[in-house]
């Protein structure tokens, strides 16, 4: 038997961490640097927590972090309209096949093209408003993104449709390898469909909703720029404005990157204050399970 030091696994692994670290890891330090600077070009002097004190004061920035908060309302919404969607696909229903195929290509699709052509939809005379028309209900044709109070509601449906394909495959691929006694078990006890779902379902699924969840927090946090930059670039107004945008433009529309690198910490730090008690959650759980 080939025997080893207490050591060695982590000597293979040094390549790969060393690669991180360079790869992440200095970008991440010198973004904390830059944040505390005034920089013009390469560097700037030192100026503390001023860019911080700043941003904090500016209005659009703490319109860009309501905006942020509001998108995360999509978390629960896109779980449970995933986890649903997904049993349902689960139970065969008919043409499950198809509908599988059509829930998941808005995922496979690049999101400045999905945002490109739902702007233009969603435009007041667009395709949307064209056909409502058309149908009789102009009173529902209504500027969906030249609208303040509309705009942003359009992005986030826009979201849903695209990125709860996601949610429904991995869902669904989970239950598949799930032993389908559990659920003829709790169908021949007289279990309703609802029953079935949250006392047998969602706990196989733990895992899974843990995982999409925090991948969903990730997704609405840092991950919605191109969906505001193709549909609205932040407007009307800054009705759309978002955290990333504003980093965006504060580094390169207005070449002041050290005041880009202080929001982009604020979001990093938001972002691991949401994410870490998920993380602790789901270790005391899988503690609790070995029990």
């Amino acid at each position: 038997m080939l025997r080893t030091g207490r050591l060695t696994p982590y000597l293979y692994l040094a390549p790969m961490l060393a690669l991180l670290l360079v790869v992440f890891g200095y970008p991440l330090v010198a973004v904390f640097d830059f944040s505390t600077r005034r920089i013009r070009g390469a560097t700037g002097p030192f100026i503390g927590l001023e860019n911080y004190a700043s941003i904090l004061r500016d209005d659009i920035f703490q319109a860009a972090i309501r905006h942020n908060a509001q998108l995360l309302l999509l978390v629960p919404i896109m779980t449970l309209l995933s986890l649903v969607l997904g049993v349902l696909l689960y139970e065969r229903v008919a043409g499950w096949k198809l509908y599988r195929t059509l829930f998941f290509l808005p995922y496979i699709l690049a999101v400045p093209v999905v945002g490109l052509i739902f702007s233009n939809m969603f435009q007041l005379n667009g395709v949307v408003n064209q056909l409502l028309r058309s149908l009789g209900l102009g009173f529902l044709a209504l500027d969906w993104i030249g609208s303040a109070g509309l705009a942003l509601w359009t992005v986030m449906f826009v979201i849903v449709w695209r990125e709860s394909g996601f949610g429904i495959i991995l869902f669904l691929a989970r239950l598949l390898s799930l032993n389908e006694e559990l659920f003829d078990a709790a169908k021949i006890d007289g279990a309703g469909w609802w029953q079935r779902l949250w006392y047998v379902t969602i706990p196989q699924l733990k895992s899974v909703i843990e995982f999409y969840v925090v991948v969903s927090v990730i997704t609405m946090l840092a991950w919605v720029f191109s969906y505001v930059y193709t549909m609205t670039k932040g407007g009307p107004g800054n009705a759309t404005q978002i955290m990333e945008l504003y980093i965006y433009n504060f580094a390169f529309r207005n070449a002041l990157p050290g005041v880009a690198s202080a929001v982009a910490v604020i979001l990093f730090l938001a972002t691991l204050a949401l994410i870490l008690p998920l993380f602790h959650f789901r270790l005391r759980s899988e503690a609790e399970e070995l029990e």
